[in-house]
């Protein structure tokens, strides 16, 4: 009963987000594939690649390629709740004439806890964003849950949910502060013991401390263990 009030409340959230302004209002869509790898008990690493592409612009239905994006991760296992991880990103506009090219570098602390077939995560992220004339000093935190939609244990073919809310802080010395907040619920699906699927939507109310910009992401990811 929590897991469900707690989905209302995101969905509640979705709604009451989209009623603000709709100026420069955007839907994106965002396609990703991730490989992880466990090197070790301690120590696993992550590679992906993600496309993102403009679906409703300028109040005009269009696909418009944004950007396309590769990043890795390298993950240790502190114990069994904490997680240490560093990545380093990175962001091609330049092929779409979309914008500056970016490199990211990602320093991430993840807590989980697990109780009765609920996970919750904490997650304390900090990124240097290198563009070509602009760096951004960036601080996330984010809080997610996840759970199978059948029991308490997730079984293959079985389906299960994935809800968050993370809020962000961009500092640089040329621009103002940014203050960020983005809400998303996507559904998964276990279909082999090594391959997941999941949809969702994420909303993303972005600089509403200056200007703000309401932008609706449609995710569609596969992630594959190896």
């Amino acid at each position: 009963m929590r897991c469900i009030n707690l989905f209302l409340t995101l969905v509640l959230c979705f709604s009451s987000f989209n009623a603000i302004s709709q100026i420069d209002f955007s839907t994106l869509g965002e396609s990703a594939l991730s490989i992880n790898h466990k090197v070790s008990k301690e120590y696993s690493i992550n590679f992906a690649f993600r496309s993102r592409y403009f679906l409703y612009n300028h109040k005009t239905v269009q696909y418009l390629q944004q950007q396309v994006d590769f990043y890795h991760f390298s993950t240790f296992k502190l114990n069994y709740s904490h997680k240490l991880s560093f990545g380093v990103y990175y962001r091609n506009r330049d092929w779409f004439e979309t914008g500056s090219d970016e490199l990211r570098f990602t320093q991430q602390f993840n807590y989980t806890k697990q109780k009765l077939g609920v996970r919750y995560g904490h997650r304390f992220r900090a990124e240097q964003r290198i563009l070509e004339n602009l760096t951004i000093f960036r601080q996330r935190y984010r809080f997610a849950v996840d759970f199978p939609l059948n029991g308490e244990k997730l079984d293959i073919g079985e389906t299960y949910l994935v809800s968050a809310i993370e809020s962000l802080l961009s500092l640089s010395k040329t621009e103002k502060f940014e203050t960020d907040i983005r809400i998303s619920a996507q559904i998964g699906w276990q279909i082999t013991q090594d391959l997941k699927l999941q949809t969702g939507l994420e909303h993303r109310l972005e600089a509403f401390n200056l200007i703000a910009k309401n932008n609706l992401f449609v995710l569609t990811s596969a992630i594959l263990k190896i």
